[in-house]
């Protein structure tokens, strides 16, 4: 069997499996009444089946299976305990709610059996701010800070409809075509499995009749596979390199700009957080989707905006990277950066504001169709 036949055969097989598997879940979640109920935070008004991270799961079991004979560095054997252990955490969360420490504890399991694997650590910046080699321990600390980051910032992403899978969509197909570019089968396919389980999941998280939530233990899972495709980005030496058309020493730029949405959502959020005195891990309406579903736009539109928003980033740094020094990207990046904070700044301000002018105006006619039919009942004796 040739590759490409292989890719499509993992492709429509990912699919199929995790489109015929959904239903079931959703049949159980509802006949066990293991149904998420919304709260003041939630963007949806009806109890809704979650769970839908089991699917995928299972799906990435049996696409590793299919995946071992590609696996030349022996990632599997290192991934899929953690992602095991990220399911299991995932599950009981779910369905009782864990803190956020119980949950950080278990990321930190889950990862460090990938860092058992040296030849996926991040050993060697290719001049990054001027780096090169780090020290060995320091690598350890580096690829696992990176890694928990992904994990966090993809769960907090996953607040409505289409949104999660949309930006996982995205990440796995730039991620995909960079391996089609570093000739690493491996993750290609595995970049493919991820794309076709998450179109299927999108088919239910969409609908109307039969509405799933990949919930925690969908977010953990596909959080951490993107964490892992990053750092094997990033931990690819200088020679390996020399096919991507950009300056070697820009590539954490461009790993950033892949993931520009979730991570800059979770530093927005997160300093939000600390300047109102709150914890970083406490719940609110605060993220970027809040705001625009709250200005009036549907999941659906709100998922696109920040899906092609993410293409865009990563189309402008990839081009800037390809030729530009350090310092405009730094300089592109800040300005990025600011310009979001700003924007985003405005949009909720304006959104307070407008709040605030509808419910006076809503107060003051209820106010005057009261005095009117006094008026019309005093005329009338």
């Amino acid at each position: 069997m040739s590759y490409i036949q292989s890719a499509i055969l993992l492709f429509l097989g990912s699919f199929l499996l995790t489109y015929f598997t959904i239903p079931r879940i959703i049949g159980v979640v509802e006949y066990k009444k293991l149904l998420d109920e919304p709260n003041n935070r939630s963007s949806h008004k009806k109890i809704t089946p979650t769970l839908g991270g089991v699917a995928f799961y299972f799906t990435l079991i049996l696409t590793f299976f299919f995946l071992n004979p590609y696996d030349d560095l022996d990632i599997i054997i290192q991934v899929l305990p953690g992602l095991t252990i990220l399911f299991i955490f995932g599950l009981k969360d779910d369905l009782v709610v864990l803190s956020p420490l119980a949950k950080l504890i278990a990321q930190i399991v889950a990862v460090a059996f990938v860092l058992s694997n040296s030849e996926i650590l991040i050993t060697n910046l290719n001049g990054f701010l001027g780096i090169y080699e780090i020290p060995f321990y320091l690598s350890y600390i580096i690829t696992g800070f990176i890694m928990i980051t992904i994990i966090n910032a993809y769960n907090l992403i996953d607040g409505i409809d289409g949104l999660a899978a949309s930006i996982g969509i995205v990440i796995s197909l730039i991620y995909g075509l960079i391996f089609i570019y570093l000739d690493y089968d491996f993750f290609v396919l595995l970049c493919l499995s991820v794309i076709a389980m998450l179109i299927a999941f999108l088919r239910y998280n969409l609908s109307k009749s039969q509405k799933i939530f990949m919930g925690d233990t969908g977010s953990l899972i596909i959080g951490f596979i993107i964490s892992v495709f990053t750092i094997n980005f990033l931990s690819f030496r200088t020679p390996e390199l020399e096919n991507l058309p950009v300056i070697v020493e820009n590539l954490p730029f461009i790993a950033f700009s892949i993931l520009i949405i979730p991570l800059f959502d979770t530093f927005r959020v997160f300093a939000i957080r600390m300047f109102n005195k709150k914890s970083p891990f406490s719940p609110d309406r605060n993220h970027m989707h809040h705001i625009l579903i709250d200005l009036g736009l549907s999941h659906f539109k709100t998922s696109l905006i920040l899906s092609v928003a993410n293409i865009l980033f990563v189309t402008i740094f990839t081009i800037v990277a390809s030729s530009s020094k350090q310092i405009i990207l730094i300089f592109l990046l800040a300005l990025i950066l600011i310009g979001l904070f700003y924007l985003f700044f405005m949009l909720d301000f304006k959104f307070s504001n407008l709040k605030k002018k509808v419910r006076f105006k809503q107060k003051t006619k209820e106010l005057k169709d009261k005095i009117i039919v006094m008026k019309n009942n005093i005329f009338f004796w």
